[in-house]
Formats: C-alpha cells, structure tokens, sequence
C-alpha cells in the first residue's frame, strides 16, 4: 500500500484551496493531492549514492570519508546516524532551512501539539506561506529522506548478511579443523596407552619366567644348605587395569 502520509499536509477537502494561497496555482484540491503523489513518485532513487558505503573496505583506500562510513556500518560498530545517510544521499537543507524534519518539530510544538489535527495542519502551512516555503518542496525532502532510509536500509541488511554467512563459513572450518586435532590426538592416547600396555604385559610375562627360575635355583641349593640364601619372589599379583584412554 502506497503512503498516504502527504495528506497531513494537503488537504483533499475542495475548501482547502484557499489556505494553500498561491502555492496551489489553482489546482482543485484533488488535482493538488495528486501532483504531490506525483512528485513523490518522481524523485529518483539514491541506491547509486548509497552503494559505495558498503562497497569492500579495499575500494575505499582512496576515499577516507567513504571508508569511516563503511567501519561504521559494521555490525561490530554502531550503523551510521540518520544525518550521515542523509548526507551521504546529497539530502541537505534548502536555502530557506525548512524540511520535513522541521516541520516534524514545528507539528509537536507545545504551542499546537495538543490542537486538532485541521488546525495544526493550516498553522503550519500558514507559518510556511510566511516563509515562502512550498509544501510540494517540503514532501519532496521527505520522500528523499524516506528512500534513503529505505535503500540504507537495504545495503545494511545485505551486508549484515553477506558478513554472518563468511563468519559460519569460518567456523565451519575451525569446526572441521577442531575436529580433527581432537580425532589426532585421541589416537595418539590410544597408541600410547597400547604401547604402555604391551610394555607392562611383556615385563610381568618376564617375572613369571623369573619366578620359575629362582625357585628352581632355590630349589636345588636346599640340598646342601641349612639355611637357603636364596631368595624366591612371591607369587606376583596382575596388574590392575589402566583407566581407558589414559594408561594409568
């Protein structure tokens, strides 16, 4: 649905011409609702002035100004204020100071703020009258200002995009690379743990034989001795069992 936010402004009542003054050229009230849905119409897009604030940092090397721009809009970094892509769109003030956004204040003015919508609306448009300030110049800043906070809005989310879809593909990699270290190093505690192993199995097997063997040193020297000097080791115990993936 298209805004209809410009009728605050111009009024579609056939009794309106009159406080329009001379801005109207005389227009019937519809014939003026339309010309300024025209002209809201009209007004080129600023995608093309906005582009570059989210161009590759190494595009900007030559532009400073275009390069805060683009920090600034890193969602490490807060995005740009509204006056920045305002500026960054050429939206400035005219010569006589008047844009929406001060007819915005002048519409909460403590003075009208609390007056019937009819009446807030012809103060103002009397207070620009004054000014020499065409209403059809005040709803072409705010239909500017409007498509630049559109299209702003539209680069921001790209690139807020683009930069969490690099940031997933990083991770997936330090995930993949994470992995596999893990997967490394649990095979190497398993090789030693069954390295350990092996070790502790060949040298109680060893023990066994000498066992057997003392006794049998032992054995024989009993024949010609009081006292047997040798000495024979107990019957040894197995090993407990090393905790798994640990080899103690």
């Amino acid at each position: 649905m298209s805004k209809k936010w410009y009728n605050l402004f111009v009024s579609i009542d056939p009794g309106a011409e009159g406080q329009r003054g001379e801005s109207s050229g005389g227009q019937d009230a519809g014939s003026a609702a339309q010309a300024i849905a025209d002209i809201a119409a009209s007004i080129q897009p600023v995608d093309a002035k906005l582009a570059p604030m989210v161009a590759p940092a190494a595009s900007l090397g030559s532009a400073p100004a275009l390069g805060r721009a683009m920090a600034a809009t890193m969602p490490s970094a807060a995005p740009l204020s509204f006056g920045e892509i305002y500026n960054a769109a050429d939206i400035t003030p005219p010569g006589h100071g008047y844009t929406i956004l001060k007819v915005a204040d002048m519409l909460k003015s403590p003075h009208i703020a609390a007056l019937p919508s009819e009446v807030k609306r012809s103060s103002v448009m009397v207070a620009l009258d004054a000014a020499g300030v065409k209403i059809e110049e005040i709803v072409q800043d705010a239909v500017r200002r409007d498509k630049a906070l559109d299209t702003f809005e539209r680069l921001q989310q790209k690139q807020v995009e683009d930069f969490e879809g690099i940031k997933l593909e990083e991770n997936r990699k330090l995930q993949a690379e994470l992995d596999r270290f893990v997967a490394e190093q649990k095979a190497k505690i398993q090789a030693n743990t069954e390295e350990a192993e092996k070790r502790k199995e060949a040298f109680y097997a060893w023990r066994v034989q000498k066992q057997i063997e003392e006794q049998k040193i032992a054995d024989a020297v009993s024949h010609f001795v009081t006292e047997n000097p040798i000495t024979t080791s107990g019957r040894s115990s197995a090993p407990a069992a090393s905790k798994p993936g640990t080899g103690i």
